[in-house]
């Protein structure tokens, strides 16, 4: 029995297709529209999908769709007739294409797919919550939801058990976390959606001076983790931005125009409104732990990317276990979907071990052989040379020694917004110099983002105050004590960006202002390659880390194919490019602009 699961019109559309219930293939449309966060209807990601198993769409027994259309609509109308009326403008720009095409996706399933089988629809937290227990190892566990806003709910918690999950409390729209981080990332002058990582990046440079003003004048928070929103600070209920006057005239001025040069305030306001959001997550991680007493912990939502709060979870909460589900944002939906569909709806048992998730480490998506990389080469005139599969680790371990930075393509594409060892841009953790060099050379982003480090699973704990997995990038631990390097009193007092320059560990590349680090632990049986090469590196350079950063530049979206690939590496200054056993030099390239017809193609498409 094939399932499959469709998220979209909101952001992050996806795909994602069970056999039998076990997870075959998932995407984001983005990765084959090259649009980042597309959310159109994801016809590209459909049709990998399928042909991954090689079926036509009438062989589906069930599509699923991750959230209910009309219940949506319904609160966007109560909520614009509740503000009338204010908000016209926004009414009328997004009214019309819910009368055309959201509110019927029904029809619109069966128009653009030609499908006539079974559609169902779950509600959008409930594809959340399934995203993140039903691939989660564990038999039972309790389940927290975080995120922007579904259909009404915006947090949510509850219990999973074998193939059923119950979602038994809720915090509702316009009352969110996930909006009010929105609210900041608007205010520090970012874009919502997709510059939350950017505040949570920026956050260690400043100190929380304005969270008191946040929890006296923006939000009455609860004990137990619920809350409610002052809404006279507020404009996203109705309007066409985040905040308003009284919001800028607390905060002391203007939102922070989009790339102008960042502040010290900036860098406050991140800070606090980080505070707050972790606060707000250990309090109802502790409360939910209250209730249902279970050691295991499963999260997603757009909020459950927040791997700091994550790490805080795992360290100071109480719960012994937790699993985040990968692509926790909406593209995970899809697959939240599917699941529902397989287990919840269908009734079909699921057998977990309480040690392997069911994720398959989140390589879900395309995958290209040698052979046609090589074909992709040879009709462009590309010169490169193949090297032997057994001898891709030492010769990659060996060119990140000396300083190199290598675009890394192997095996099938990851399903999420991490890059995972699949689609990569890797170097080296010791260098003091990295950070700087790929933030503003290969990635074309702000100086101050901070990279991620993978790491060997059996070494993390060597390295980190870590002594969990962290396979999918999700948790923010510190550097070990052993590993830093003392810091002068001078240096530990710079404010600002001025951090960035002081060498805190013998891994400065991936250790942040604040001595921490997003986590990657790889696993030798996910993926063999990735593990062989930076075990290769820990035996001839004495380092089980290296640098790890998603495969694209700032603004688009995390290469699929190896034309994607070759045009990120051609419009970067990355030195090597690895395709399979493929290897590319930049010093051997011809310029793109010599090669302009299939480029203006690209570039048209």
């Amino acid at each position: 029995m094939y399932i499959l699961g469709l998220s979209a019109y909101y952001h992050d559309a996806a795909v994602a297709l069970l056999k039998d219930g076990e997870i075959i293939a998932a995407a984001q449309e983005e990765r084959f529209t090259r649009k980042k966060h597309d959310s159109s209807f994801p016809k590209n990601a459909i049709k990998y999908c399928l042909g991954e198993v090689g079926i036509s769409v009438n062989e589906l027994e069930y599509i699923s769709f991750y959230d209910k259309p009309f219940i949506k609509f319904e609160r966007i109308l109560e909520t614009y007739l509740a503000y009338a009326p204010f908000g016209i403008r926004s009414f009328v720009k997004a009214i019309p294409m819910w009368i055309r095409k959201k509110l019927w996706m029904k029809d619109l399933i069966r128009k653009e797919l030609g499908y006539r089988g079974k559609i169902i629809f779950t509600e959008h937290h409930e594809s959340h919550a399934a995203s993140a227990f039903f691939p989660s190892p564990f038999k039972e566990a309790a389940i927290i939801t975080m995120d922007g806003v579904g259909e009404w709910t915006t947090a949510s918690f509850g219990i999973g058990k074998d193939n059923n999950i119950s979602l038994e409390a809720d915090i509702k729209f316009p009352h969110s976390l996930g909006l009010l981080y929105s609210a900041f990332t608007y205010y520090t002058g970012f874009k919502v959606n997709s510059g939350e990582y950017k505040v949570m990046g920026l956050a260690p440079y400043g100190k929380p001076v304005y969270r008191d003003l946040i929890l006296e004048k923006l939000m009455d928070l609860k004990p137990d983790g619920s809350f409610k929103l002052n809404m006279e600070y507020f404009n996203y209920c109705a309007g066409l931005t985040m905040t308003n006057k009284k919001f800028h005239k607390l905060f002391g001025g203007p939102p922070r125009k989009p790339e102008t040069k960042l502040t010290q305030r900036d860098m406050d306001l991140a800070s606090s409104v980080q505070h707050v959001t972790e606060e707000v997550m250990l309090r109802i991680a502790k409360h939910v732990f209250e209730i249902y007493g279970k050691e295991n912990l499963t999260l997603a939502g757009g909020v459950a990317l927040n791997c700091v709060g994550n790490g805080r979870i795992l360290r100071e909460g109480p719960f012994k276990n937790i699993w985040i589900q990968p692509a926790a944002g909406d593209a995970g939906g899809a697959l939240g979907a599917a699941l529902f569909a397989w287990y919840q709806y269908l009734g079909n048992s699921r057998i977990a071990d309480g040690r392997n998730d069911f994720q398959k480490g989140s390589y879900l998506g395309p995958l290209y052989d040698d052979e046609s990389i090589i074909e992709f080469l040879d009709k462009k005139g590309v010169p490169y040379t193949k090297i032997k599969d057994s001898d891709v680790p030492e010769r990659i371990a060996d060119l990140i020694s000396r300083g190199k930075v290598i675009g890394w393509f192997q095996g099938r594409m990851e399903f999420g917004p991490r890059a995972l060892g699949a689609r990569s841009i890797i170097g080296d953790a010791r260098s003091s110099k990295m950070q700087e060099l790929m933030n503003l050379k290969i990635k074309f982003r702000e100086s101050f983002r901070p990279f991620a480090p993978s790491v060997l699973e059996e070494k993390v704990s060597e390295y980190f105050e870590l002594d969990k997995n962290s396979p999918y990038m999700l948790l923010v631990a510190p550097v070990r004590r052993s590993k830093r390097l003392n810091v002068n009193e001078d240096e530990d007092k710079l404010f600002g960006l001025a951090k960035l320059n002081v060498l805190r560990s013998e891994i400065p590349a991936v250790t942040h202002v604040d001595y921490s680090a997003r986590v990657q632990t790889v696993n030798r049986n996910a993926n063999k390659i990735y593990y062989d090469m930076i075990k290769k590196f820990e035996e001839k350079y004495n380092c089980p880390v290296i640098i790890n950063t998603s495969f694209n530049v700032r603004g688009e979206p995390i290469v699929a194919t190896p034309e994607d690939a070759y045009l990120c590496f051609m419009r970067t200054n990355m030195d090597f490019l690895i395709m399979g056993n493929i290897l590319l030099e930049k010093t051997s390239q011809k310029p793109l602009d010599k090669d302009i017809d299939w480029l203006r193609e690209y570039e048209l498409d």
